[in-house]
């Protein structure tokens, strides 16, 4: 079985990772502490006021994002709080369903943790997701970790929001302070049916002129593997891949070799972990506004700061993926599944009626 809490190993030091997760703070994370002085507690007991150091912006309330979630204040979290546990349950049961008691466990180690965005003053972990809102929820972050230096998230260029340094992640902290912050900060990510996400990195990186850098970097190695009689301007710049070669080189097991994935088309299950850390809230790009403006009126920013809203006239939808799908073979559609097969167990997301699969 996939271990409910995260093992870190940095250097020879090796911990495990306490994980608060459950209704109203009831339930426990699973598994055993290495460290005598990391003690688990209740969400009660680690809860703490930690007000922003810009009050004039977003003051806090005196509840922190994690406690009001699951003990919520304002009745009209309840509703909402539920929807969010059945979410949650429906991760656990697939990482119980899917896990081998004989299979070796996988080791987390800070160098995993590089998605987890880390908002000190709110006490929120953001485990970002390329092509799900990334760059709108991290404009959201830096203003609420600016200090003041931000103020509407819309102002940041989309490039700023992308730059490593303007954010923190949970890499960068030691690992008491990971498992502190993994104890008790409200952990939170967006997922994304998973090809609408993929039809979606494909347009974007391979389809637009701009994105010359994947071009280079994917779409030269893919013209020379796929591509018969492919012509010299084809392989030195990889501009114009076709989605069936793009199907072929994320199902090909020497990709697989090479190492992970690009974080564009990568696994949210390989991203973010959501086996080994219990995220207490999972929000969904069908439901993004009101699932993001749920999480920042947890954080005691809702009536200061509002999630971007942006036209939708350009996104991937469900019909666009059955286009791009429709052309290439059954065994690559078999094939893709496998891949994404979790997240779309995970996230409760029905197998695309445009398959050709059994």
């Amino acid at each position: 079985m996939f271990p409910a809490v995260g093992q870190l190993i940095r250097r020879s030091a090796v911990v495990i990772c306490s994980l608060v997760c459950g209704r109203g703070g009831s339930r426990r994370a699973e598994g055993h502490l290495l460290e005598p002085q990391i003690q688990e507690q209740s969400p009660s007991a680690v809860m703490r006021r930690n007000p922003f150091a810009a009050e004039a912006c977003c003051p806090k309330g005196s509840h922190n994002a994690l406690q009001e979630l699951y003990n919520p204040t304002q009745a009209e979290f309840s509703g909402t709080a539920f929807l969010h546990q059945t979410r949650r349950d429906q991760v656990m049961e697939t990482c119980r369903a899917y896990g081998s008691s004989g299979r070796k466990r996988r080791v987390l180690t800070p160098a995993d943790l590089k998605h987890l965005v880390v908002d000190d003053e709110h006490e929120l972990l953001y485990c970002y997701v390329p092509k799900v809102a990334c760059t709108n929820w991290k404009r959201v972050m830096m203003v609420l970790t600016g200090r003041g230096k931000y103020g509407d998230p819309m102002e940041i260029p989309s490039s700023e929001a992308h730059v490593p340094a303007n954010l923190k992640t949970l890499n960068q902290y030691s690992v008491p302070e990971i498992n502190h912050r993994l104890k008790s900060f409200l952990k939170f990510l967006f997922v994304r049916e998973p090809f609408e996400r993929l039809v979606s990195a494909y347009r974007n990186k391979f389809t637009l002129k701009y994105n010359a850098s994947f071009h280079k970097r994917f779409g030269t190695r893919i013209v020379r593997r796929y591509r018969r009689n492919a012509t010299q301007e084809a392989l030195q710049g990889g501009a114009d891949v076709r989605f069936q070669e793009f199907a072929e080189y994320l199902v090909d097991p020497a990709t697989l070799r090479e190492g992970p994935l690009n974080e564009h088309w990568e696994t949210v299950y390989s991203l973010c972990h959501p086996c080994h850390i219990r995220y207490d809230l999972v929000g969904k790009y069908e439901t993004l506004e009101d699932d993001s403006n749920y999480v920042l009126r947890l954080a005691g920013v809702g009536e200061y700061l509002r999630f971007p809203t942006y036209a939708k006239s350009t996104r991937t939808t469900d019909q666009m993926a059955a286009e791009f799908f429709h052309n290439i073979s059954a065994r690559q559609q078999a094939q893709l599944y496998q891949l994404y097969k979790l997240d779309f167990l995970m996230f409760n997301y029905s197998t695309p009626s445009y398959l050709k699969v059994d």
